[in-house]
Order: C-alpha cells, then structure tokens, then sequence
C-alpha cells in the first residue's frame, strides 16, 4: 500500500513513531500529571541499555491503569506488549498523558 504524503510532499509520521516519540518524551521514574482532564501518576523505567521500556499508570482519582512493555529490535523495529489491555489504549494514553510541569514528584 502507497504511503500517503502531506501538502508538503513528506510521508506523515505513523502512528507507532508519534507514540514512541511521545514515550522518549517522559521522564525515567515517577511523574504527576493528567490525561482526559484526569489525574494520573506515571512511572517509567528504562533498561540501561534503552532496548525495554516499562510503563505503569494509575488514575489517580479513580481506578483505571495502563501498563505496557515496549521492546526495541534491531533495526527500527520496536514491540509493544500492553498487559491485558488492548495496544489502541495505551498509544492513545501516551500520546494524550501531560506530565505537570515538575518533572518528577517525591514518592515514599
């Protein structure tokens, strides 16, 4: 299938870079923040050598999470592994999640 370009002539980010490029964007360990006008807090990690990304997060003012694994391949290729939720949720939960403006809270 053709790629489809823009008014400018450049083919359009995917959907997968935009969300990864989302997810290079927040910061390592635990941020405040809110996604669909809801708070959230978020945390990060990041294997020393950046080939897995984990992500956990948890409505703050109610009961729902989002938590996935991303795995990077050789080359440009990356999986993302959602636990037990479907991969549409979790694109769309970091591609929307605002982080507050402190990079990160204080969590005992």
């Amino acid at each position: 299938m053709p790629s489809t370009m823009n008014g400018g002539g450049k083919t359009p980010p995917s959907t997968q870079a935009i969300f990864e490029d989302a997810l290079a964007k927040l910061p390592d360990g635990y941020v405040d923040g809110y996604f669909d006008g809801r708070p959230w807090g978020v945390t990060v990690k990041r294997s020393e050598d950046r080939k897995r990304t984990w992500l956990y997060g948890e409505e703050l003012s109610g009961t729902d999470i989002v938590s996935f694994n991303l795995y990077r391949l050789a080359g440009p290729r990356s999986i993302l592994k959602p636990c037990e939720m479907s991969s549409a949720k979790v694109i769309e939960f970091v591609r929307g999640f605002e982080p507050s403006p402190a990079k990160a809270a204080f969590r005992p």
